[in-house]
């Protein structure tokens, strides 16, 4: 009887013992972030680079620039084979010269019957059929114009010239090659806004918002400097390295020297504030509200947080926590207000 006693003693006591246990946590140490290490290494990219190419097909007869060249905005990157497009021009303005003698014609036609009316000679039909002769030749000449209009704007087309002032960096087709309508023929980097690419965590980018200022250097030569402004951060991560990519846009008085593919320096500028950020799920409810450790008890008690814009899956944190407290990140829904807690455990 009293081994019975103790077991049922024991199997009771279990959940007590189960409910007392300090749980352990999936949780972050609060730190403050700004995109910072003591530099990132970035590359000049022109903020615009678009692919150019003829909206009509035909034989590439020439491409006076090459990769990498310097052009001037209105400059002759490529021209189509034009005997095609002049013979169809010269055969439109034919039939404008024709179509001009065909009106001529019909409106003397015209004139002379209406007088002919008049001094009751002819009768009104025959008028009438030369003003009905007169608005076709009106109507030919309109039509006829119409396909002059077109085919000089053929041969128009058939000349790629610079949009903007900028550089090639891709060339796609050489000449005496066939190319279709749309078909990409050169690419052409724009120089009049500059910006330099870099590379982050998820974790550094949540801690940056657009308008943070940057210094930026020359790798190849320091003392060439100039600052950026953050223009954009790219909304969805890179699926190999998980990094996302930030856009810093130039000041426009950069040196020359930063040219297109040159490799910089970027550090945040002193006005650039670190942040502390924290992911979403520390969020109790999603809400302003997160669960803080308290090492010394070993328990966990709630605290208002203020919360920023949320990037990448992590959220900023503006005000409400301190650098170095420890912030419970999953599960957080779960946990009530001064609940003993374990460690903390990996993910």
């Amino acid at each position: 009887m009293r081994r019975i006693v103790l077991c049922l003693s024991l199997a009771l006591a279990a959940p007590a013992l189960a409910q007392t246990a300090p749980r352990p946590v999936v949780s972050e140490i609060v730190s403050a972030r700004a995109g910072l290490q003591p530099s990132y290494v970035g590359t000049v990219a022109a903020r615009t680079e678009t692919d150019l190419g003829f909206p009509l097909a035909g034989t590439l007869a020439e491409r006076p620039v090459e990769e990498g060249d310097v052009v001037r905005q209105g400059e002759l990157l490529a021209q189509l084979n034009p005997e095609t497009l002049q013979a169809d021009l010269r055969s439109a303005e034919a039939g404008v010269t024709v179509a001009k003698a065909q009106l001529n014609s019909a409106q003397d036609a015209a004139d002379r019957a209406n007088q002919l009316v008049a001094k009751g000679v002819d009768s009104t039909a025959t008028a009438e059929s030369a003003t009905n002769t007169l608005v076709a030749a009106k109507a030919r000449l309109a039509q006829a114009q119409a396909a002059l209009t077109q085919a000089q704007n053929l041969l128009g087309f058939a000349t790629l010239h610079a949009p903007t002032a900028g550089v090639v960096t891709h060339v796609y087709v050489e000449p005496g090659a066939a190319v279709t309508a749309g078909q990409p023929v050169i690419r052409l980097a724009a120089t009049g806004e500059r910006e330099v690419l870099i590379d982050l965590t998820e974790q550094d980018a949540a801690g940056l918002e657009p308008g943070a200022v940057f210094k930026v250097r020359l790798e190849v030569d320091p003392e060439i400097a100039s600052t950026a402004k953050l223009r954009l951060i790219d909304p969805v991560a890179d699926p190999a390295t998980r990094t996302r990519r930030l856009h810093l846009t130039l000041a426009p008085d950069a040196s020359s020297d930063f040219r297109l593919g040159a490799l910089a320096l970027v550090e945040p500028d002193a006005r650039t504030k670190a942040q502390l950020a924290l992911p979403e799920t520390a969020l109790i409810g999603g809400k302003g509200a997160v669960w803080v450790v308290d090492r010394t008890t070993s328990t966990v008690h709630r605290v208002e947080v203020k919360t920023g814009t949320p990037s990448a899956g992590r959220v900023v944190v503006l005000g409400g926590l301190k650098p170095g407290e420890e912030v419970v990140t999953k599960g957080v829904n779960s946990i009530r207000d001064g609940q003993a807690v374990g460690p903390s455990v990996a993910q």
